[in-house]
């Protein structure tokens, strides 16, 4: 006989089961469930190959969100393919980002004035290895406006092409066929230009012109040598008479200095107030005095002069009777001892 399972026990089994579901649920989509999102567009031009449902949308290295669907869109007025990739962003982080963290804020009216500062969306790649893609948010203020129409419901973020892309496009934009056509024709022009009959002419005139110069040279180097030493003479004479200038000049300025000195000396010397010229002065005066008392005594009324009269008569007559005396004991020796005699 078969045992009848319990009920309680099943139920419990089930429960428990729904739990265990939940739990995981909560735990691999975090608090997703329970935060508000913002959802959002990015037209990309170029090629997203890389990028996937699920990458990560960043700010600055901070995930932000994530992208919730890529598609193909054709553009009839631009003529055009477009790429809108839609993300879903939190909210909470966009507003955090505006610097508004209250929950009675309205959400969507963060995300907007983002953009109005130069929130602006490019992709970037996570690993070289794998070579899958996230999308890059900064604010970049100079970037192009879009004109594009935004399907209700969502806010466009503008986007910016990396500089790989845009490296990219250059490269395309080269008409690779008309640079080898260019090559081409310079290639068969170099070639003519090389098997015709001017590039031998050319370089026989080429090889005359360098035999002339090395003759040239060589003749140079010939007159150098003697030149190059008359002018090395010619620099020692002329550093040598510099050098005699300069002596000169040293003399001439001693000179001019011994000159100035003596002139000053002489200068003080010719001073009024110089003791030279006081005693000169004063020599002067006693000469001057000298010569009066002179004038003085020799004029004829002088009593100077009377006496010196009176003294060269009594001289002459000195100078007779001495005279008178010689001759007289010329002729009688011994006058002296016997008396002079009476002439007969």
């Amino acid at each position: 006989m078969k045992r009848k399972a319990n009920p309680t026990l099943i139920g419990t089994f089930v429960v428990a089961g729904i739990a265990l579901i939940a739990i995981a649920i909560i735990t691999l989509a975090g608090s997703n469930y329970f935060t508000r999102k913002e959802r959002t567009v990015m037209y990309f031009s170029g090629s997203v190959y890389g990028l996937q449902v699920g990458a990560p949308v960043v700010f600055r290295g901070v995930r932000v969100g994530s992208v919730e669907s890529i598609e193909v869109s054709y553009d009839r007025n631009a003529d055009a393919f477009s790429i809108p990739v839609v993300a879903v962003l939190d909210s909470d982080a966009v507003r955090g980002l505006d610097g508004k963290r209250s929950d009675a804020d309205e959400p969507g009216l963060a995300l907007p004035a983002l953009v109005e500062r130069g929130l602006s969306a490019q992709l970037s790649m996570q690993s070289l290895l794998t070579g899958l893609l996230y999308v890059d948010l900064d604010l970049r203020p100079k970037r192009t406006a879009s004109t594009r129409n935004v399907p209700r419901g969502l806010i466009e973020i503008p986007t910016t092409a990396t500089a790989i892309q845009n490296l990219r496009d250059q490269v395309e934009g080269i008409d690779l066929r008309k640079i080898t056509d260019d090559l081409a024709a310079i290639a068969a022009s170099a070639r003519a230009v090389i098997s015709g009959p001017q590039l031998n002419q050319a370089l026989s005139d080429l090889a005359e012109i360098t035999a002339t110069v090395k003759r040239v040279s060589e003749r140079l180097d010939k007159r150098l040598d003697p030149m190059a030493e008359e002018l090395q003479r010619s620099l020692k004479s002329t550093t040598s008479a510099m050098g005699s200038l300069d002596k000169a000049a040293r003399s001439v300025d001693q000179t001019a200095a011994g000159v100035g000195r003596t002139s000053e000396r002489v200068s003080d010397l010719l001073a009024p107030d110089a003791p030279l010229v006081q005693n000169l002065q004063r020599a002067a005066n006693e000469v001057s005095r000298t010569a009066g008392a002179l004038r003085e005594a020799t004029a004829g009324d002088s009593q100077l002069m009377v006496g010196a009269d009176r003294a060269l008569d009594d001289l002459s007559r000195a100078a007779r009777a001495l005279r008178d005396l010689a001759e007289a004991l010329e002729q009688q020796p011994d006058a002296l001892l016997r008396g002079r005699k009476v002439n007969e």
